[in-house]
């Protein structure tokens, strides 16, 4: 789908990588560049596991992109990157604020160097204000932005359990950019795009702050019991079978006190649904726990209530329609060794997209990409000797 758009990324972590790997994914020619030794993501990766030696933070989000390998504070490498830059048609960068003008490679350098340049910034808070030399990161925005407020209950907050704000930054991100290229194919003109995980977790919280913000005020913002978020009403949430949890989503009071068979439920005024929230919530968890999690969803199939089953990773992996949707896949990774990932996850056409380069060795394609850019073999020796660029890693 991205055939012919060249991007360069200078990005690290998860936001960054992530963004520009969904256009990797479409076809987009991504060039990565890091620096000697090799980008953070490399080093750590979560779960404390590895595949031959690859951190699994950098095999998520690094792949169908070329790797070349430069230091940025020498001269040269510099210069390497500024010609580059000129090939491109997007230069994409997640550091703090101030980093990429300080190597000389921020938005008004580089649209000196191509005017028509799509400049894409992922940061923590944004590109100006008082935080912005704070550190930005998923936890910290998850605290900060009432994601961990709203996700927690009355005995606390709660993190929800994967990095959701990094996740959303960077589709956030890749739509910016896809904007951008619209916008330059249309009009010949560049566009600074300005991407925060701060406003990615208040964008993720929209249809709770509309609701926050236009009415009266809740007593608090926190999950009621069972109830799937503050802004809820009866019976929206999580409940214990005699045998596992399961979720039951919009289903009308009435219509659920007649397949729970609860006169309790059904001498509850019809409008009760948000403020006795509770108090049903209570009763239908009373109802629910004498039957196993099969024996009701075969009610509830025959009934037309929405429900689901609360699935571990196990569960999902068997899910028919998980497997159906592919949404898993197998490769072979840049050192030979399997790993498992998660398939892009947009089809076209009726096709998921397939891998066409794993995440890559360090500097795999310095001498590829440098050559493309017009450098001879003996001044990419020298540069390797000089330990501007790395060619293997």
């Amino acid at each position: 789908m991205l055939d012919g758009i060249r991007i360069v990324s200078f990005n690290h972590f998860l936001m960054g990588p992530f963004g520009i790997q969904h256009l990797a994914d479409m076809g987009a020619d991504v060039i990565a560049l890091e620096p000697i030794g090799g980008a953070w993501q490399r080093k750590w990766g979560g779960g404390g596991r590895s595949v031959d030696g690859q951190s699994l933070l950098f095999l998520c989000a690094n792949r169908n992109k070329r790797s070349l390998s430069i230091n940025l504070k020498s001269p040269e490498g510099k210069e390497i990157a500024k010609r580059l830059i000129k090939s491109a048609d997007v230069v994409s960068e997640n550091y703090r604020p101030g980093v990429m003008k300080a190597f000389g490679l921020d938005y008004e350098a580089v649209k000196a160097i191509k005017p028509d340049i799509v400049y894409a910034s992922a940061s923590g808070y944004g590109q100006t204000g008082p935080y912005v030399d704070r550190p930005g990161q998923d936890l910290l925005i998850q605290a900060m932005s009432g994601v961990a407020a709203i996700t927690g209950t009355k005995d606390g907050a709660r993190t929800v359990g994967v990095s959701a704000i990094d996740h959303h930054g960077a589709a956030l991100l890749a739509m910016g950019i896809l904007a951008g290229i619209v916008r330059k194919q249309r009009t010949g003109q560049g566009t600074h795009v300005d991407v925060s995980l701060l406003q990615a977790a208040i964008d993720l919280q929209m249809e709770s702050f509309t609701c926050y913000l236009n009415g009266p005020k809740p007593e608090s913002n926190r999950q009621p019991k069972h109830i799937a978020g503050w802004y809820y009403g009866s019976p929206y949430g999580i409940y214990q079978a005699s045998d596992a949890e399961i979720v039951i989503s919009l289903t009308p009071l009435p219509q659920l006190s007649k397949v729970l068979d609860s006169a309790e439920l059904a001498a509850m005024d019809v409008n009760d649904w948000y403020s006795r929230r509770e108090e049903i919530a209570a009763l239908v968890q009373k109802k629910i726990a004498t039957k196993t999690k099969a024996e009701w969803f075969d009610i509830f199939e025959k009934n037309d209530v929405w429900y689901a089953p609360v699935n571990d990773y196990e569960a999902v992996l068997a899910d028919p329609q998980v497997k159906h949707n592919e949404a898993f896949m197998t490769i072979k990774s840049a050192t030979g060794a399997p790993v498992n990932l998660v398939r892009h996850p947009i089809r076209f056409d009726g096709k998921g997209r397939d891998v066409v380069l794993p995440p890559q060795k360090l500097g795999a394609q310095t001498a590829d990409v440098l050559r493309e850019i017009g450098y001879g073999d003996s001044e990419i020796d020298g540069f390797v000797k000089a330990k501007i660029v790395e060619t293997v890693g």
